[in-house]
């Protein structure tokens, strides 16, 4: 026989019943909380019947313990066990999902297989390419942050268990008590006072029957206002708009409606936005403004870089007839190359590399003539004295 329970397992129970995690789930028709053992287990051992007090000792020191006292719950009946039972699918829904795999798969094939066609097509430094990115998107798929497809659960139901006895582990035990939580019966307590109070409002003292008769036609009033402002600010909208031809959007309290605190309603008093041609230009404009500098330090320093070509050349062609004038005018072959010598070591090394085929050409040439001219010079003299 089973007497009834005693005050501190009606407390422990309570506790156990606030307390540990539940789910609900239907059974047999009706709809019922269960918890798992071992959670309950866990739970007893972080209550303070596991801590010892003065002068005496703990209730739950082992796990062992609290199954032992959990087996005297399950006995007075604050719960029973129950046995997990997967449901069964139709044949028709495991067919649907059959054909859909299968139409699934055969889409993937055809990427598959255009995939492949165009892969051949490429370089082998590509495919190797494509496989890396596909492995890079296939960890960022698996990180935790992204959304992965939908897991779908299998759906059980419960059926009592014909051995009632509690045990430690991933057993299912459904819960029989249900005590009134405190708050509860606090708020239902309120509101039969506050029901009461207002059938008695006839007899309430003139001076409270005055105050609240104002404080509800304030209350209706202000309720009021807020509705005529949200319509208001439509119709306001709305004329501007019209007015304008949809070129200007102003709007008069833009976040009443929103959800946001009381105060947060009222700000910003008003919100105006221009959307009309010229907000467009001017946008173009900025946008090209800030393209455009790029593009003349471009075409500058492209100039730049011709003008200094064009400069490079005249100073190697200016050199090249300053040297062929100053050799006229040397006397002997030594001085002549002394003085070219000493105008390229002058002059920049870019100055060789911006010498021409031609030019090169005319200075051997006028060299030539120079030294036909020298020989034709030493020549007369001695015919002369003949």
């Amino acid at each position: 026989e089973v007497g009834e329970p005693f005050k501190e397992e009606k407390a422990v129970a309570k506790y156990l019943r606030f307390n540990c995690p539940t789910k609900s789930t239907n059974m047999m028709g009706h709809r019922v909380d269960y918890f798992i053992a071992s959670k309950a287990v866990d739970c007893l051992l972080d209550s303070k019947w596991a801590k010892a007090k003065k002068g005496e000792e703990a209730l739950f020191t082992t796990r062992e313990s609290v199954v032992d006292y959990c087996n005297r719950l399950l006995k007075k009946q604050f719960f029973h066990r129950a046995l997990k039972v997967m449901k069964m699918k139709p044949d028709k829904e495991t067919k649907k999902e059959k054909e859909k795999g299968k139409a699934e798969s055969g889409k993937e094939e055809e990427k598959k297989s255009k995939r492949e066609s165009g892969k051949d097509e490429k370089t082998k430094k590509e495919k190797e390419k494509k496989k890396d990115g596909e492995k890079e998107e296939s960890k960022k798929d698996e990180t935790p942050g992204t959304p992965k497809k939908k897991e779908t659960k299998r759906k059980f139901k419960l059926e009592p268990h014909e051995d009632q006895v509690f045990l430690d582990g991933n057993e299912v035990y459904v819960w029989i008590y249900d005590p009134v939580h405190f708050k509860t019966f606090a708020m239902g307590l309120v509101l039969v006072i506050a029901v009461i109070a207002a059938t008695l409002f006839p007899l309430w003292p003139a001076e409270m029957r005055v105050g609240v008769y104002y404080l509800s036609v304030g209350a209706g009033c202000f309720v009021a206002s807020i509705l005529l402002l949200a319509v208001a600010r439509c119709i306001l909208f709305l004329i501007i708009w019209l007015i304008t031809g949809g070129r200007h959007h102003f709007w008069f309290l833009p976040n009443l409606t929103a959800d946001v605190g009381f105060i947060d309603s009222f700000r910003p008093l008003y919100t105006h936005e221009y959307k009309g041609p010229k907000a467009d230009l001017k946008k173009e404009e900025k946008s090209e403004s800030k393209k455009q500098p790029k593009y003349d330090s471009e075409e500058k320093s492209d100039s730049e870089k011709k003008e200094e070509e064009d400069g490079k050349t005249e100073a190697t062609r200016n050199s090249g007839t300053e040297g062929s004038g100053g050799e006229r005018h040397s006397d002997t072959d030594s001085d002549r190359r002394e003085d070219d010598r000493s105008q390229h070591s002058s002059g920049n090394g870019n100055d060789f590399e911006m010498i021409t085929k031609e030019e090169l050409e005319q200075q051997t040439d006028e060299e030539d003539c120079e030294e036909e001219e020298e020989e034709d010079a030493e020549s007369r003299p001695s015919h002369e004295k003949s």
